[in-house]
Formats: structure tokens, sequence, C-alpha cells
């Protein structure tokens, strides 16, 4: 008989994040914290605008149109970060041939794409006024025009292929081989001399932009992050619902939807 003493309970089980790889799992996780990232989201978006918009101070050399900053800045970084992201989780895909981690890497790509366009669109913007033309065959521009190319194959190149498995895979070695792209997306101001201005917030020295630029230009940061959580993780969950139909757990979920 085990003995047990009531003064020493056992210790807590460390919690298993691998528990969380179980599309199920993570359905339930995810179904909180998208709500919050929604709330949070307008939060930190409407408060960006207003100060950035409204209070930040006009700058001495390109006047009022700077402003553009505050969605082109947090879209190319986006676009960048989303890429490796994807990258990442289709490596762990062809690693472990997790089914979880396909589904997070091409539910990032559409919003990927997307961050990407508004970076290019915004920057023609705020380069007619500056450069006094909507397009050049910059370093920078180049390179980020590529990344846009390199989501749109790996959306392309997944959809072509009727077998989801092989449809991955496929995609998941495009999504790898292109992350070379970003490293040259960010160091191509260092490595070539091109009209594009270098980074004004790096982690070596202190910013060099107004205090209030800079909180505008983190809570629209903060709001491109949440709403990319928001939309990703939704889409992960709409394609666990749609390819598990036939598991006990969609089956619950589908149940207590037609009872509400």
């Amino acid at each position: 008989m085990e003995y047990k003493n009531p003064t020493n309970p056992p210790l807590a089980q460390p919690m298993n994040w691998f528990a969380f790889a179980s599309p199920s799992r993570f359905y339930q996780l995810s179904q909180k914290i998208i709500p919050l990232c929604w709330i949070l989201f307008v939060i930190t978006a409407t408060a960006g605008l207003i100060l950035g918009l409204l209070f930040a101070p006009t700058d001495a050399v390109q006047g009022d149109s700077y402003r553009i900053i505050y969605i082109h800045v947090p879209a190319a970084w986006m676009s960048m970060i989303l890429y490796l992201a994807m990258a990442f989780w289709a490596s762990i895909g062809l690693i472990f041939n997790a089914r979880l981690a396909y589904r997070f890497a091409i539910s990032i790509a559409p919003t990927g794409a997307l961050m990407t366009f508004i970076a290019l669109w915004t920057g023609a913007l705020w380069g007619k006024p500056t450069w006094g033309t909507w397009w050049v065959w910059d370093a920078r521009l180049t390179s980020e025009l590529i990344l846009l190319f390199l989501y749109i194959g790996y959306l392309s190149l997944y959809y072509a292929i009727h077998d989801e498995r092989k449809a991955s895979k496929a995609s998941s070695l495009l999504a790898i081989v292109g992350a070379v792209n970003v490293p040259i997306i960010y160091f191509s101001v260092k490595w070539w001399n091109t009209l594009h201005q270098g980074a004004t917030i790096t982690v070596s020295k202190a910013p060099s932009i107004e205090q209030t630029m800079l909180i505008a230009l983190l809570l629209m940061t903060a709001a491109f992050w949440l709403y990319a959580f928001a939309v990703i993780f939704t889409r992960v969950n709409q394609r666990s619902l749609i390819d598990e139909s036939h598991t006990d757990w969609v089956q619950q979920i589908l149940r207590g939807r037609g009872q509400a």
C-alpha cells in the first residue's frame, strides 16, 4: 500500500508545452487569446494613430509626409518577421512531420504577403514626395519585392498540388530556401549604396527619433503584431476544423455551435 504524507504534497508537474502541439489543445487555448488580441489591437492602433498623426511633431526635413512610417515601418518589419516564422514552422513540419506546424506555415503566408504589399505600396507613397519617384530599383526595394514573390510562390505551389502532404513538403522547402532573402533585405542598406535610409531603431544604440514619434511607432508595431496573431490563429483554427472534421473534438465543437 502506497504511503501518502499529507504534510508533503507532491510537487506540481511542469507544464508540458508539447501538449499544445495537439490541434484540439491549441484550439482551446487560442480561442481565448484571439478576442484579447482584437481588443488590444483596436486600443494600440487607435492610440498609435492618434499620437502619430495628431501629436507627433512635423519632421524638419520631410514635413508631414514622414507620418506614413506609422504604417510603412511596422508592415516592413512584419513582412520579414512573418517570413522567418513561416520558414521556421515549415522546417518544424518537415523535421517532425507535425501537421499543426504545417498549418501555421500556410496560415502565416497570406498575412505576410499582405504586410509585404502594404510595405511596398506605402513605400512608394513615401518615395514620391521624398525621392521624387514612385519606384527605384534600389537594393532594399528590390529585395522586398522578391519577398512578395516568395510569399506568392509559396502559396501558389501549396495550392497547385492536390495531395496535402506533398504540397506541405514542397512549399516548405521553398519557404526555407527563400529565407536567405530576409537578411539581404535587412542588411541591404549597409552592404550597398542605396537611397533607402538606414535603421532608425537598433539594439546597439539609442533611437535617433523624437520620443513622441517613437512611442507612436512602437504602439503601431504592437498593433500589427496583435493583428497578425489574431488572424493567423483564426486561420489555423479554421484549417483544423476543416481538416479534422471527422474527429470527436471537432464534432463536439460543431454540436455546441448548433445548440447555441
